[in-house]
């Protein structure tokens, strides 16, 4: 597994493109990845994310203590093949989500790279859809 930077999020791949969810413990980060892996998305990491700049990318992979688990609230660890991927989008579930974002969403620095940033309410029934559209709407 890589060696960079670990924070706090958890992460998913949708399209080969990884997705930080980020905020607090409770803020719905492992809700609403499951809710992502239910539409397709393969699992990263739980709750801490590895970020390595490679090539002028920004790599995500899971810290090899949790490789391959997810935290089901009310269920417990449940077993999940890890995928790394270059990261696409952070999305943060501790920020009040605005109506309207802005056209260019704004950027967070992350080992050097900037990572368009947008705020939703995880817990809110079209999350998942808003993430994918979200990340549709990026370039490649």
């Amino acid at each position: 597994m890589a060696a960079g930077l670990t924070i706090h999020a958890t992460c998913v791949a949708i399209d080969g493109r990884a997705v930080l969810l980020i905020g607090p413990s409770g803020s719905g980060k492992s809700d609403l990845a499951l809710r992502l892996i239910d539409r397709g998305a393969k699992l990263v990491a739980d709750d801490r994310t590895i970020l390595d700049p490679v090539a002028g990318e920004l790599r995500a992979s899971v810290p090899a203590t949790i490789a391959g688990q997810i935290e089901v609230r009310g269920v417990g660890i449940v077993a999940a093949t890890p995928v790394t991927a270059p990261v696409a989008l952070a999305v943060r579930l501790d920020a009040m989500p605005e109506r309207m974002p802005p056209e260019v969403l704004p950027l967070t620095d992350y080992a050097g790279l900037g990572v368009p940033t947008l705020a939703l309410d995880g817990f809110e029934a079209s999350a998942p859809l808003k993430v994918e559209l979200a990340l549709k709407a990026l370039p490649r």
